[in-house]
């Protein structure tokens, strides 16, 4: 049975309030975009020596899924960026701002 495009936008949009909980909609981009870059560019460019972007060992996607269950998992998504931030200069100040270790804004483990 087919979904009602209807349905699943509803659908996204609960489950992304659920996730960002008390936080405000304008800082929970910041997380999401962050989140959702780096998976675009490891999909696209790890591995591809003529790339835009320099995907560094211990910089993509892949390690941070790898960081699942890690009790200090904000600490290492936040060095995974750093990684992604340090191998491409025109990143810098862009996808490393949001912190993934604030417990004020995200909450504890």
């Amino acid at each position: 049975m087919a979904i009602k495009k209807s349905e699943l936008y509803s659908s996204l949009w609960k489950s992304c309030d659920e996730l960002r909980g008390g936080m405000d909609a304008s800082q929970y981009k910041d997380y999401v975009l962050v989140l959702l870059f780096v998976k675009y560019v490891s999909d696209k460019y790890a591995g591809d020596p003529s790339a835009l972007i320099d995907v560094p060992a211990g910089g993509g996607f892949a390690d941070m899924v790898a960081a699942k269950g890690d009790k200090e998992i904000g600490d290492r998504v936040n060095k995974i960026i750093g990684k992604l931030a340090d191998a491409n200069d025109s990143l810098k100040g862009a996808i490393n701002v949001a912190d993934f270790n604030d417990e004020e804004k995200l909450g504890k483990a």
